[in-house]
């Protein structure tokens, strides 16, 4: 579909794109509902003048031919021909308010039709025009009305040719062909409007999953985040608040923190150009480092080790290469936030990570920490972590659980499918 100029949101259809004048006015008003000023009537198009003019000339031709019929009717004055004749003229003017007042020219040629032959154009004109701009419950009443006015019109001035009961029935289904006409024209219209909001209604659906794909890219790319940085920021800011408290610790400590620091802050700025990178370029740099797996568990286990953490690994999964990438990804973020939360707030305890599962069996990850000693010094946090890690187990079709323990410490159970 294209657009109509002056409204980013109207929609032509293809066929009279470009080509305005072709379309009625009162479709483009429906079609283009803010292209006009509110209070103000829709401009003619150029298309409207044609039908108006030929409207106009259609009365005209059957008002000369009705005022021939009624001069020539031996049953109708002189005097009462004339004023048939001013009526006719009157009526014919008339037809060039049909747009503006639909219902209110046809009901007016309802007692106009029953006594000028004249204005039989503009009747036929008023309840075309009806059928084509009103409901049916319009045309029910007025076209009703109508034919039942029919077989009175000619009981009051017969036709000098032709039968009382022939005459009734051909001017019966000549106004049903004239309504049934007006119908035809308004469910084309109808037609057209519907294809008009079918478009309208599947760009707006478009632009929601598309909004909604930004905000689940968005999120995703958010939890992604949180979890490679805070591990990294963590470390940063166990160790330079270690040396901030304890200026007078041994040049080899001093040395291995700065190290540590040194290292976290390499690891974060890395991460953090793989993000923007993906942001940038909308996918995946195959150039970059992978993503982790369940088999770069170790790797995380050690570097925490010589971040100065106590962590016993209990790994025992029958066949750790064939774990799904997804769900090892989950396990791998899963257990990094666990020794993260354990290292922000329960620093010096000794932490289990156990990891166990088989195929057909699912995945099992369990991160534990004893409660600290002592009065712990609280690290920022977003509180954020679990409740991303949630979503992220949730999203891969698996559960997770976290809260204290029993003897005081802190738990997250997770359990991951592996088909």
């Amino acid at each position: 579909m294209s657009t109509v100029s002056g409204d980013e949101h109207a929609v032509v259809p293809p066929a009279f794109a470009g080509r305005r004048w072709l379309m009625p006015s009162a479709v483009l008003k429906e079609l283009d509902p803010d292209g006009e000023r509110p209070g103000r009537r829709p401009r003619r198009t150029a298309r409207d003048w044609l039908v108006d003019f030929s409207c106009f000339g259609v009365a005209v031709i059957i008002g000369l031919v009705g005022a021939d019929a009624v001069t020539s009717n031996p049953h109708v004055p002189d005097a009462l021909a004339r004023l048939d004749q001013a009526i006719g003229a009157v009526a014919c003017a008339a037809v060039w308010l049909r747009r503006r007042w639909p219902v209110g020219l046809a009901v007016a040629m309802l007692p106009v039709g029953l006594v000028s032959d004249t204005a039989g154009g503009t009747c036929v004109i008023a309840l075309f025009t009806l059928a084509v701009h009103r409901p049916f419950r319009y045309i029910a009443w007025v076209g009703g009305a109508n034919i039942a006015l029919i077989p009175l019109y000619f009981w009051i001035r017969p036709d000098p040719e032709l039968p009382y009961l022939v005459t009734v029935l051909i001017f019966v289904l000549m106004t049903a062909v004239v309504v049934a006409s007006g119908m035809v024209v308004r469910s084309k219209r109808q037609l057209v409007l519907s294809f008009q909001d079918r478009a309208r209604r599947a760009a707006t659906e478009a632009r929601l999953r598309a909004e909604q794909a930004q905000r689940l890219a968005r999120e995703a790319i958010a939890r992604e985040m949180h979890d490679v940085l805070a591990h990294r920021l963590t470390l940063l800011s166990v160790h330079a608040g270690a040396l901030e408290f304890r200026p007078d610790a041994p040049r080899e400590e001093v040395a291995r923190a700065a190290g540590v620091i040194r290292e976290s802050a390499h690891e974060a700025l890395q991460d953090l150009r793989e993000i923007i990178g993906v942001l940038r370029a909308g996918e995946q740099d195959d150039t970059g480092r992978p993503q982790p797996t369940l088999a770069a568990l170790d790797a995380l286990v050690a570097e925490s080790r010589e971040a100065g953490m106590k962590v016993l690994l209990d790994a025992r999964v029958t066949d750790p290469a064939a774990v799904p990438a997804s769900i090892g990804r989950t396990a791998y973020r899963i257990t990094q936030e666990g020794l993260t939360n354990a290292r922000k707030h329960a620093p010096g305890t000794e932490v289990t990570v156990s990891v166990e599962g088989a195929p057909g069996e699912g995945l099992t990850v369990t991160v534990r920490n004893p409660a600290p000693e002592g009065e712990v010094t609280p690290v920022p946090g977003s509180g954020q972590g679990l409740i991303g890690l949630t979503e992220r187990a949730s999203l891969a079709g698996g559960r997770l659980e976290h809260g204290p323990e029993p003897s005081g410490g802190f738990g997250v159970r997770a359990w991951l499918p592996w088909a």
